[in-house]
């Protein structure tokens, strides 16, 4: 009989409290039920003032958690912040810089370093203590970590990540602090695109975007035309010529042999980001021209290739040239989806002492507008977006931006005016540059900073793999992909619950088979019972639980086929390929992403102060373990 605690904890699991907005008025002073909490640490009233206010910058001997002669003795703050200097690697490894130190003095009037008010197992007083914090925390009512990661809006973290410890917090722009309407903006890109295929002699006037046609993480085969989603191993499980799907048979005759290697880039496209879709659509279905012969013979004998690179070609002249942006420009409220959280959570990290960096491909005027936009109405007290950030650059050129150094100019006028310069300092807007020399007018490195952005390669993979720091990937699709989990629920039950049945019932009959096996050898069967059984009776249990698997068949392979359609009826989940096996994208994230989320605002819901801890691994991502505790 299931454990009823954890039974519980599983029905509870599969309906995930919708969180509430975050309240982003100031917390009113503590209620006697909260001075209760203070009472018990025995803490004078004078803790609940500014005297437990954050340290102040610029007196050194209080960050390094040493008296300061800067402070009377009834002004020295309560707590110490640990400095880079003095930071230590915790037990996972982590480092400490950042962590909130109580001071020895004012530990000390607690009474024997606490002892007397603390005294018994710690591990009592830390249950007790627990259990009060929960009861806190929901009378303030903020969610706890596990309910907020147990939601569309969880992070999700492949490796542990101190974010106390992050000194810099770097962000990309598009698709990431400015989110667009899909079908608005790639739907728009699609239409320049044609019309640049059509002024090169294709024919294109009967084709029309269709944004679910792809699903970030495929894979485009240019050679021969084709769209695939492969696995973690780089096994092909789906396959799409065109726009047709095609058979299991025809994928393992196609790709039998074959695995996907990201590294022949004259063979795989990996579709990145959502500004792919596009791209990968008008490849699909000019492949569909090609092999109806509708492509003009004067563009010359084309394979599929050189499709790819005509489709290529048209849709960087639409980047290019400029109209598309210019388009979006003076009608950002068609194209971009508001998120008043999202400079809220922003504001929240700079407060907690994290510079913040923009570095971004996008060209000045198109950044200035677009972020104008997207922050300038939801900033508190007249700020404007470039208030948030210690430094912005521009034309980055990612992911050269990681690997090499570029020339820097800093702008030094509205319309957009460079000037060259050497050396970048606070508060300066920049274009071009390199990571590096960030790093060198920060006077940081590595693993204190954190870069976040939508694109695995340009984004994520390169400031990994080049400079150490520490990444998040934002995947919007998260949110669809978890509603349609929830949704999908009852079916993966019955699913899952088939095929056990298959397998005990397949258990049985291959132990029959090998009994059998062993009688036509005259040898005795695996055990005394299965030994006396006659053939006859052994022969008929034999075709009876054949028909049993053939019709448990019958139930699973449709049940099986429609897995996913709730997310995409081509393609399935975004993070599966298969029932239970991973996608190449879930390994992509894995290897190159520290935590990833589906938004950045998604940061509201945990403090500048969290400590990330990735989960078990059983061979399942922590959005996939999430899965299987629905299935179970």
């Amino acid at each position: 009989m299931a454990d009823p605690v954890e039974l519980v904890r599983r029905i509870c699991l599969c309906f995930p409290p919708r969180l509430p907005p975050p309240q982003r008025s100031r917390v009113p002073p503590p209620q006697p039920r909260c001075l209760g909490v203070w009472a018990r640490l025995r803490l004078p009233s004078s803790a609940l003032s500014l005297r437990c206010r954050a340290l102040d910058a610029s007196k050194p001997s209080a960050v390094r958690g040493e008296p300061s002669e800067e402070y009377d003795d009834d002004e020295e703050p309560y707590f110490s912040v640990t400095s880079s200097r003095l930071s230590e690697v915790d037990y996972l490894g982590e480092s400490t810089k950042g962590d909130l130190n109580v001071r020895r003095r004012h530990l000390d009037a607690l009474g024997g370093n606490g002892k007397s008010t603390l005294h018994g197992p710690i591990e009592e007083i830390a249950w007790k203590e627990a259990r009060q914090a929960e009861t806190l925390l929901s009378d303030l009512g903020i969610a706890d970590p596990l309910t907020v990661r147990n939601s569309p809006r969880g992070i999700f973290c492949t490796r542990t990540l101190n974010l106390r410890s992050i000194s810099v917090i770097g962000y990309d722009m598009d698709y990431t602090l400015i989110h667009y309407n899909v079908m608005a903006w790639e739907g728009r890109a699609y239409d320049y695109g044609m019309a640049n295929l059509k002024s090169m002699g294709f024919l294109v006037d009967d084709l029309e975007f269709d944004p679910d046609l792809v699903i970030r993480g495929l894979i485009m085969d240019k050679v021969k035309g084709n769209l695939v989603k492969a696995d973690r191993f780089g096994y092909i499980k789906r396959v799409m010529h065109g726009t047709q799907m095609l058979p299991t048979r025809a994928v393992s005759e196609i790709y039998g042999r074959e695995l996907v290697d990201l590294r022949k880039e004259d063979t795989w496209e990996f579709l990145n980001t959502l500004f792919s879709v596009s791209e990968a659509v008008m490849f699909m279905q000019m492949v569909d021209k090609l092999d109806q012969g509708l492509v003009p013979a004067e563009l010359g004998p084309l394979d599929y290739k050189g499709l790819y690179n005509a489709v290529s070609k048209a849709l960087f002249r639409a980047h290019v040239e400029g109209q598309l942006k210019r388009e979006i420009m003076a009608e950002p409220e068609r194209f971009v989806e508001p998120d008043p959280e999202l400079p809220l959570a922003l504001l929240d990290q700079k407060e907690a002492g994290k510079r913040l960096l923009l570095i971004t491909n996008s060209d000045y005027h198109y950044t200035n507008k677009m972020m104008n936009h997207a922050f300038n109405r939801f900033l508190p007290n007249d700020m404007g977006w470039r208030d948030l950030f210690e430094m912005v650059i521009v034309s980055a050129r990612k992911p050269e931006f990681f690997q090499i150094s570029h020339p820097l100019y800093e702008v030094v006028t509205d319309d957009g005016l460079l000037r060259p310069c050497f050396k970048a300092n606070s508060g300066g807007l920049y274009s071009g540059g390199s990571a590096q020399m960030v790093e060198k007018s920060l006077d940081i490195h590595g693993d204190e900073i954190l870069y976040v952005g939508d694109h695995i390669f340009t984004d994520v993979s390169q400031s990994k793999v080049h400079l150490r720091w520490r990444t998040a990937l934002i995947c919007r699709e998260l949110e669809d992909e978890f509603d349609a989990l929830i949704k999908s629920h009852a079916q993966k039950e019955k699913l899952v619950t088939l095929i056990q049945q298959k397998e005990i019932v397949g258990d049985l009959f291959n132990q029959l088979r090998l009994a059998l096996q062993r009688r036509t050898n005259s040898r005795p069967a695996q055990t005394l019972a299965a030994t006396c059984m006659n053939d006859q009776e052994l022969t008929e249990s034999m075709q009876k639980l054949l028909i049993v698997m053939q019709r448990l068949d019958e139930k699973i392979v449709p049940l099986l086929e429609s897995d996913g359609e709730l997310f995409n009826k081509r393609w399935g989940w975004l993070s599966r390929a298969g029932l239970w096996d991973k996608s190449h994208l879930t390994r992509q994230i894995e290897k190159y992403a520290d935590i990833y989320t589906s938004r950045v605002s998604n940061f509201l819901h945990y403090t500048p102060f969290m400590y990330f801890r990735s989960q078990e691994q059983t061979g399942n991502s922590p959005l996939q373990s999430l899965k299987t505790r629905y299935s179970s």
